[in-house]
């Protein structure tokens, strides 16, 4: 079977690496926080250029320590996009505000941005864009349109670290950019980003991280992520909460983080294989003429989805759908939005079907998805 990620060959390829910063932790007797998930937050901070960051225990967390941090609450409302994975939903849920939906784009996948003057009223307090699959939403308007009401942005940036927003008039060729734009997760009030062990940086557990230019939001974030202490039990924040990066994730994310830009476009070239194979066959992703995907996700669309996934099965092909059901026909969302009033979310969930996609997938390995995807019938 060919997997759609492949977390053994990763490790297999940083063994050494790998191995001898566990040694080095298990070693020092120290395991949540310490000199090592420090290093990690410098190291990212100097990558994404950005003064902030911010480890937490989880992308979820992430994301609802921002919003808290942005002083989001009961009463308020978020808008944000179905199509995504339910976390983005859960965060604005747990500080009490509610999810305002709007649909997408059904080229990128991604918030349409036309769409938010609908959704506005005086209880919106946020927008909460999702950079789905790699790429990233159309930051301008949607930055134009929170400066004009005076909302704040949070970025969902769990699929995107690396991914970039270009310049008008950016030099680009297939795999990369000459513009030195903000990446992902750096352009709004703040970033939330998941480090899960699928994603194009991953530990080897729950883990996550909060970006941000803003010191007041960076220290806000902070006390609440460490039960709302400045020192050690001296708490000046009530409800505080526990959400900490522990030394071994931290120094496994520091031995991948050199590898990551070279991961990225590894999977630019494998995408731009893929799409020049199967254009004609399916709806191959697009990429914005603002973006540079990084492809977390290579996902393609086709009216016969569950028939396609299959047919791939069968020839040892496998294959994800993100997402089958968006977050309003779910049973515990079914409140924010009826049936049929995001018909693009909708209809998305039916027909997208991810591809392997890997920076370690080999040419024989993306000859026989080609050939498979092009014996379908």
């Amino acid at each position: 079977m060919i997997p759609v990620l492949d977390l053994k060959r990763e490790y297999q390829d940083l063994k050494s690496e790998i191995d001898a910063a566990v040694g080095r932790v298990l070693a020092s007797g120290g395991f949540v926080g310490g000199a090592e998930v420090a290093a990690l937050e410098a190291e990212l901070s100097a990558y994404l250029n950005i003064p902030y960051i911010i480890t937490t225990g989880s992308g979820t967390d992430a994301l609802f320590i921002a919003l808290r941090a942005m002083g989001i609450g009961p009463g308020d409302e978020v808008i944000t996009t179905p199509f995504t994975f339910i976390a983005t939903l859960e965060a604005i849920q747990h500080v009490g505000a509610r999810p305002v939906l709007v649909d997408i784009d059904p080229q990128t996948f991604n918030l349409d941005p036309t769409l938010l003057e609908a959704a506005l009223n005086p209880r919106t307090k946020a927008i909460l864009p999702v950079h789905l699959y790699g790429q990233v939403a159309p930051m301008r308007e949607i930055l134009g349109f929170a400066q004009a009401h005076d909302l704040k942005v949070l970025e969902d940036a769990a699929q995107a670290i690396g991914a970039r927003y270009c310049a008008e008039g950016c030099q680009r060729n297939d795999l990369a950019c000459d513009c030195h734009n903000p990446q992902a997760g750096t352009i709004g009030d703040a970033g939330a980003f998941s480090l899960y062990p699928t994603k194009n940086l991953g530990a080897y557990g729950d883990a996550g991280f909060i970006a941000t230019h803003s010191d007041h939001l960076a220290e806000e974030s902070r006390l609440i992520a460490s039960h709302g202490q400045s020192s050690r039990y001296h708490h000046i924040r009530a409800a505080g909460y526990t959400s900490r990066l522990d030394a071994l994730q931290g120094a496994i994310l520091r031995v991948k983080l050199p590898h990551l830009e070279n991961w990225n476009t590894h999977r630019r070239e494998i995408a731009r294989r893929y799409s020049e194979s199967l254009k004609n066959l399916l709806q191959t992703p697009c990429e914005a003429p603002y973006a540079m995907h990084i492809f977390h996700q290579y996902t393609v669309r086709h009216p016969r989805r569950d028939l396609l996934a299959e047919h791939l099965k069968t020839r040892g092909i496998g294959s994800s759908v993100h997402y089958p059901v968006p977050a309003h026909l779910q049973p515990a969302y079914g409140d924010l939005a009826p049936q049929g009033s995001l018909p693009q979310a909708e209809k998305a969930a039916t027909e997208v079907l991810s591809l392997p996609m890997h920076p370690f997938l080999e040419e024989p390995q993306i000859e026989a998805v080609i050939a498979a995807i092009r014996s379908f019938e």
